[in-house]
């Protein structure tokens, strides 16, 4: 059977193995944000290694974004919307240890949000909580800095707070505006 276009794009891998597996037959790929791409030397690497696009590291500055996408030579991907990992760039095992689902596979049960405390200032507190990212006022200058595609986080949310999201960065986008309140 010949299709006229291939099933998938492209996979999203964080394991060496998947991409020696992509690399073997061929298959397009894109390096997840899990694989903690900081510089412009791993996202190098990374684009040598055949990877077509790097979901930076989310705690990277625009300074460094601009850096990396100047050096690397592949399309560059950032996480603009949605909860906050509190590990480096979702490199947590808290939910795979108390809910048995693994945020590293895509199934986090952010237990980070939960309270937690005994006793002083934490008692019934988020302390692990952190705020969600929002970078809807700065899509231009992602765009300057020579990001190729924004992330908005969509796991664990209801379609319509999806929708609505996506829908008030795509209008931003097409409006070239911050949006409004």
């Amino acid at each position: 059977i010949v299709f006229a276009k291939p099933l998938v794009d492209a996979f999203i891998v964080a394991d060496w193995g998947v991409i020696a597996l992509c690399r073997k037959y061929g298959a397009a790929f894109h390096v997840s944000t899990q694989m903690s791409c900081s510089n412009s030397l791993a996202a190098r690497f990374l684009k040598e290694q055949g990877a077509a696009r790097v979901v930076l590291a989310r705690e990277l500055s625009i300074e460094d974004i601009r850096s990396i996408t100047r050096r690397c030579g592949c399309e560059i991907e950032v996480f603009v919307h949605g909860a906050l990992c509190m590990c480096y760039s979702g490199q947590c095992y808290l939910s795979s240890v108390i809910g048995r689902r693994s945020g590293n596979r895509g199934q986090c049960a952010q237990p980070c949000r939960l309270p937690y405390g005994v006793d002083g200032p934490c008692r019934g507190g988020h302390p692990l909580s952190l705020k969600d990212l929002s970078l809807a006022e700065h899509l231009s200058q992602l765009e300057q800095a020579g990001v190729h595609t924004l992330k908005i986080e969509g796991r664990m949310k209801r379609p319509e707070y999806t929708a609505l999201v996506t829908s008030i960065y795509k209008k931003a986008l097409t409006e070239r505006r911050a949006p409004t309140a």
